[in-house]
């Protein structure tokens, strides 16, 4: 395609590619791209895939639409729902987690994948900005076989050297053993996906590497919008353009509003 996509839409595609069949796939509140690649990815290549939305898990693959709702999800979608369970965050079954995918944000993302949602400010008595809050991510990044860092926005600000605060351990202060070291069984994040390009992490070190970058970005303007340094390949792809299929389907059987247009 001609660059006839908006940047969510190419992230929203660009994550349901990396989502497989039979994960479950979980997802907070207002968390648009996120939520348009799991629904994508079930209805394009996830029969099986389990979508689980605050909580409520549901299968509807043999739908020919999941619409997105105007915020959050909306439960009125389970009226046509194959299966549906309101287990979906129950805690005494952590141990199964191992398939299970989740996506956060945060107001700050250092090199090694921690986040902040709390709030930015040395005193957390006059935040000089308060976040949504933690809420149960730290359990599911604890817990989960692999998380993604999903951005709306892409400057030092949001990439910095150092949370103010973290609400979800990444790759600590770096490490392939950083997690293990503090009993933290879950996969960690994978990725960080952002309107510039994509980070995965050093296998060795886990400091973010610079994976790809989107169509009309180069890396030395994604070096100039982060701040912090990370790894620099010597050769840095392209992520891969949406195809005419994945933009049809995700605004004819998931965007149908085109919010991830806006």
């Amino acid at each position: 395609m001609e660059n006839d996509y908006s940047i969510s839409e190419l992230m929203a595609i660009y994550l349901s590619r990396q989502l497989n069949d039979g994960e479950v796939l979980r997802v907070g509140v207002a968390s648009p791209v996120p939520e348009a690649a799991v629904r994508l990815a079930h209805l394009t290549h996830g029969p099986n895939m389990d979508l689980v939305f605050l909580g409520a898990r549901m299968n509807v693959a043999h739908l020919e639409t999941i619409p997105m709702p105007a915020y959050g999800w909306d439960r009125r979608v389970v009226r046509w729902a194959e299966s549906f369970s309101d287990t979906g965050h129950r805690f005494d079954r952590v141990k199964d987690w191992g398939n299970h995918v989740f996506f956060i944000g945060g107001v700050q993302v250092d090199a090694f994948g921690n986040t902040n949602l709390i709030g930015v400010g040395a005193d957390y008595r006059r935040l000089k900005f308060r976040g949504p809050g933690s809420v149960g991510t730290p359990s599911l990044s604890t817990h989960v076989g692999r998380y993604y860092i999903v951005l709306n926005s892409h400057n030092p600000r949001v990439l910095t050297a150092k949370c103010d605060y973290v609400s979800a351990y990444g790759w600590g202060t770096g490490g392939a053993d950083a997690r293990r070291k503090q009993g933290i069984p879950g996969g960690g994040p994978s990725q960080c996906v952002t309107p510039l390009c994509v980070f995965d992490f050093d296998d060795e070190t886990k400091r973010m590497r610079l994976r790809s970058v989107h169509p009309g970005v180069t890396a030395a303007q994604v070096l100039r919008e982060t701040g912090f340094e990370f790894v620099l390949p010597a050769m840095v792809p392209v992520t891969e353009a949406p195809s005419a299929a994945e933009i049809n389907a995700l605004r004819t059987r998931v965007d149908r509003a085109g919010r991830l247009r806006a």
